[in-house]
């Protein structure tokens, strides 16, 4: 057996990471993928390594020649790189490729260790190893049938995402028999150049090879292994992410702050959305119109405001729409002059957002750390705050004031001069969530130092959207915050939302409805964890105080190492005593919420690997 590494190409797409150097010198995690790739080969002791080399060539070639002195490495050359594809780089090969059994590879990949070995010991002679599509995905695509043959090579010109159920992608490893290369696949290799060119893929030959002959190309899943294809620097960060060490993983990750979707199997339980909403056709009418919403400028604030009037129910000139939450609590932030009121543990983007000299912090002294309306007014009295922000249920406790007692609240605030930012992002999610929301004319009428916060991601289930409002009666304020944000500052998809989101109004209370179903279920089988305090919570996560002999961050970093299962570590946050140890848990559907607990009890039982120190 012998390897033949693909390593001619130029990688354009990486930029300066290539500039005077091909991909495979490219380190990850201080390691160049030929490095992390020779070593994985020669440890399958094989007879040789064929490297087809070309753009920066020389410079290849002597790292390895001088890192590699003694081991059975040669090389090819492919002198005209920058005109041909990777199929005229094997076809320099096919002298080497005739002598024996081969594994194919290309040089930008990055693998664990068993998918080598993987293929080594599959019993099928000639195979090619593949993983179920994703989204981050390129490339060429295979369909396959119940007994792991492939049916058909899907190229990109054929891609359809409409049969993105039944792709897999090629991870450009092939195992092929010696009887194999040199009865098919040599001689239509050279028949494919001829009648077609240089400039092709070699997978273009197999594809015609499975059409007129049903040589017996197997498919070898390699489910549950990490790999990954670098064509560009974010394919690079994930690689970095992917293949650290379980500590540089969970942090990389976590300081991402999102774009998880990116990260293959990554279950995410650390961000906040309704697992139940929107629904199938909803999506499906943003779908239908997706070409219009894409080519078409959304309108600026004045109509958006009057949709986001319509959405809530609330007057047009009351109401301001940001691109996300976290706008408009930037702009009110940084424009407030004066203490502010906070309590912690909360959502911290709004005292980031200020003079840290001019907070004045109210903790709970409690262990689940609940607080009423009235202990926020005791408290409060007298201090000279100008301003107090209450979540409503906060986060990440999920602790939660009801409208009448927030209304008292409202009045206290007023008779004091002080403005009450009231955000209520999770109210939705609360018991009779819709009777909860102070998003009423005659409310903020009632109140006008009141203003009242809303983040659309989170109940609503579409952050990638980035939507949120901020609405008052008082005109001039929202006024002012209009000026203080662009006026094109959501995109068509986000506007497009909230133009239909009526006819959907009643899948959104039945999916609230449905939800608050699951987060009883879930905290009882939360509750059967011994090492986990379950903190009651109206909103859509659950705060839980880690006990006995785990921290916080080693069981957020054993469920991220050993089920690629992502938990927030909540420790740092601020208004927790250094000796309690705390995790935030969502609540996502039935499917994922059984298979995180399932993993927790893995680790009183003894079924999962020892913790990650």
């Amino acid at each position: 057996m012998q390897a033949i590494i693909l390593a001619a190409g130029m990688g354009r797409r990486l930029g300066e990471y290539t500039a005077d150097n091909t991909k495979c010198m490219l380190e990850v995690n201080g390691i160049r993928l030929i490095d992390r790739m020779l070593a994985q080969l020669f440890d399958l002791e094989l007879e040789r390594v064929v490297i087809v080399v070309g753009y920066e060539g020389d410079k290849l070639k002597n790292y390895i020649l001088q890192n590699y002195p003694g081991k059975p490495i040669v090389f090819v050359e492919n002198k005209v790189y920058d005109k041909t594809n990777n199929i005229y780089s094997l076809w320099l090969a096919r002298e080497y490729m005739a002598e024996s059994d081969t594994i194919l590879l290309e040089s930008d990949l990055i693998f664990e260790d068993n998918v080598l070995k993987s293929a080594l010991t599959c019993k099928d002679r000639n195979v090619a190893l593949i993983s179920k599509y994703e989204n981050w995905m390129d490339g060429t695509m295979v369909k396959i049938d119940e007994n792991r043959n492939i049916i058909n090579f899907v190229p990109k010109a054929d891609f359809k995402y409409s049969d993105t159920e039944s792709y897999y992608k090629t991870v450009n490893i092939y195992k092929f028999s010696k009887d194999f290369i040199v009865s098919h696949y040599l001689p239509f290799l050279d028949a494919y150049i001829r009648a077609l060119g240089e400039n092709e893929y070699y997978e273009q030959v197999l594809r015609v090879l499975t059409i007129i002959d049903k040589f017996g190309l197997k498919a070898l899943p390699i489910t549950g292994m990490n790999w990954y294809e670098i064509d560009d620097v974010q394919d690079l960060r994930i690689a970095e992410t992917i293949f650290a060490s379980p500590e540089e993983r969970l942090k990389k990750i976590q300081n991402s702050y999102g774009g998880y979707w990116r990260y293959p199997k990554l279950l995410d339980f650390c961000y906040l959305v309704n697992p139940y909403f929107p629904r199938q056709r909803m999506i499906d009418e943003m779908k239908a119109n997706f070409e219009t919403l894409l080519r078409e400028y959304p309108s600026g604030m004045g109509i958006n405001s009057l949709l986001a009037g319509k959405y809530f129910g609330v007057r047009q000139k009351y109401i301001v729409v940001g691109n996300g939450a976290a706008e408009l609590i930037k702009s009110l932030m940084e424009n407030h002059n004066g203490k502010i009121g906070v309590i912690y543990p909360t959502f911290e983007e709004y005292p980031n957002r200020h003079d840290k000299t001019e907070l004045v912090v109210f903790t709970p002294d409690n262990p689940d750390f609940k607080y009423s309306a009235d202990d926020v007014m005791r408290f409060f009295e007298g201090k000279q705050i100008k301003s107090l922000i209450i979540v409503n249920p906060d986060n990440p406790s999920g602790n939660f004031i009801s409208v009448n007692d927030i209304t008292n609240l409202a009045r206290w605030a007023e008779n004091n001069g002080v403005r009450l930012i009231v955000d209520e992002s999770f109210v939705g999610f609360s018991d009779n969530g819709e009777l909860n929301s102070l998003l009423d004319n005659k409310i903020l009428e009632r109140f006008r130092t009141m203003c009242v916060m809303k983040s659309i991601s989170k109940s609503y289930g579409v952050p990638g959207l980035r939507l949120g409002i901020l609405a008052s009666a008082d005109v001039d304020f929202i006024n002012a915050m209009k000026k203080d944000v662009a006026i094109w500052n959501i995109n068509s998809f986000a506007e497009f939302y909230m133009q239909i989101f009526g006819k959907y109004e009643g899948d959104y209370i039945m999916a609230c409805d449905k939800f608050r179903e699951e987060r009883a279920i879930f905290k009882k089988e939360l509750g059967e964890i011994p090492f986990l305090r379950v903190i009651p919570s109206q909103a859509n996560y659950f705060l839980c105080e880690v006990t006995g002999d785990i921290s916080s961050h080693e069981l957020t970093l054993n469920l991220l190492t050993d089920h690629n299962i992502l938990i927030k570590d909540c420790t740092s946050k601020k208004g927790f005593k250094s000796d309690r140890q705390y995790v935030r848990i969502a609540i996502r559907d039935r499917q994922d919420n059984s298979r995180l607990c399932e993993a927790l009890k893995g680790y009183c039982q003894g079924q999962s690997s020892p913790i990650v120190k």
